[in-house]
């Protein structure tokens, strides 16, 4: 990956009014009355600054396979049940929180336990929380309103352009008019987006008004759902660039606090929780469960890899790594569940993930402010 950003912690090349080191408050939060600092992002030495690459395999390796196993294993359970969209989002939520919940608690003192000193304040993961459960919710409901999956994976991969569009307007990156060409993104998204309705080779429906009204709010749920993934990546950035690579404490409280917001969908969970209960036989009931908790054992995987990936180089890097991921889960869902495949499904595929690769072929030159509450002021 082309594209790194310097934590905070590390040195760099920079124009310094005042000491930068955080006063630790008794939570273990920085001081927010940083002075601020303008840093210039310019190639480093090894001596300077670089990524630990074992973290970055790490990731790469738990995306692919963790990611990849997760999108087969969903497939199945939206074969079983289209709407079970709200049902699969509270376990994987809760799954990931309980999971862990053992790292962040302590019996230092008295009897009851505590939760440990947090890196970061929970101001910070509160917007977090917000972007990932709405995003979430909208990816997994989408399936119910008609929008294939080999859609709705392509679909997906077009969080470049949103990243780099963040990217441009928050943190001042400017991209070179090589990485501007990941742009043919959006073109495919939307050859993809249409070739619903020219139906498959192997089929010619065509779509009915009300289907067609419904698959384009399926296409609507994608595509917020889509801009809030590209939110998300810049947001963790942000916060891992000001604080460290703290990524497992990302992880367990942007799950943990998205938890209250399932009381509003408690009889939408009930009903996908029920939908593989009342399966036809016992065996089938236990083989539905299998498939769910197989679901939240690849979850948690891909996330805590993204997270990890995310703490180590910048959003649109993570980007590139996910849509090659998405890339591969593409073709396994074709080769294996036989999903439908036309010509401008096909050349609209092609033109997301081609486009994803032109952007590795220039480095991206950034000019932004490490005190994020300063400028924010």
């Amino acid at each position: 990956m082309t594209t790194r950003r310097t934590d905070a912690r590390m040195p760099s090349s920079k124009t310094t009014q005042s000491s930068p080191q955080k006063a630790n408050g008794t939570n273990g939060h920085s001081d927010p009355k940083h002075t601020e600092e303008t840093e210039t992002e310019t190639p480093l030495s090894a001596s300077h600054f670089t990524p630990n690459l074992s973290e970055i395999y790490a990731g790469l390796s738990m995306v692919f396979g963790g990611c990849c196993s997760n999108v087969l294993i969903y497939e199945q359970l939206l074969i079983m049940n289209p709407r079970i969209g709200s049902a699969l989002t509270f376990s994987q939520m809760l799954f990931v929180t309980l999971q862990s919940l053992p790292s962040f608690i302590t019996f230092s003192k008295g009897i009851l336990p505590r939760l440990k000193p947090r890196q970061v304040p929970l101001s910070q993961w509160a917007l977090q929380v917000t972007v990932l459960t709405t995003g979430s919710l909208l990816n997994n409901w989408a399936f119910a309103y008609n929008v294939p999956l080999t859609i709705l994976i392509v679909f997906r991969s077009a969080g470049l352009p949103v990243s780099m569009l963040l990217g441009y307007s928050v943190l001042k990156k400017r991209y070179s008019l090589l990485q501007l060409a990941i742009m043919l993104v959006t073109v495919g998204v939307t050859l993809v987006t249409l070739s619903k309705s020219s139906g498959s080779t192997s089929s010619t429906k065509i779509l009915t008004a009300e289907e067609t009204t419904k698959y384009f709010i399926g296409i609507g749920m994608m595509s917020v759902s889509l801009f809030c993934t590209g939110l998300l990546g810049l947001l963790q950035e942000r916060t891992y660039t000001k604080y460290g690579p703290c990524w497992r404490e990302g992880v367990f409280y942007t799950h943990c606090l998205s938890l209250p917001a399932f009381l509003f969908l408690g009889a939408d969970v009930k009903q996908g929780i029920y939908s593989l209960y009342n399966a036809t036989s016992t065996s089938s009931s236990l083989k539905s469960f299998g498939i769910l908790l197989a679901n939240l054992i690849t979850q948690l995987n891909c996330v805590q890899g993204v997270n990890k990936l995310s703490s180590q180089v910048s959003s649109v890097s993570t980007n590139i790594a996910l849509t090659a991921r998405k890339a591969l889960s593409l073709c396994l869902s074709v080769w294996l569940f036989g999903n439908e495949w036309n010509a401008q499904l096909g050349i609209g595929a092609f033109m997301v993930f081609f486009g994803s690769l032109i952007y590795t072929l220039q480095p991206t030159q950034t000019t932004k402010k490490v005190d994020l509450d300063a400028k924010n002021k």
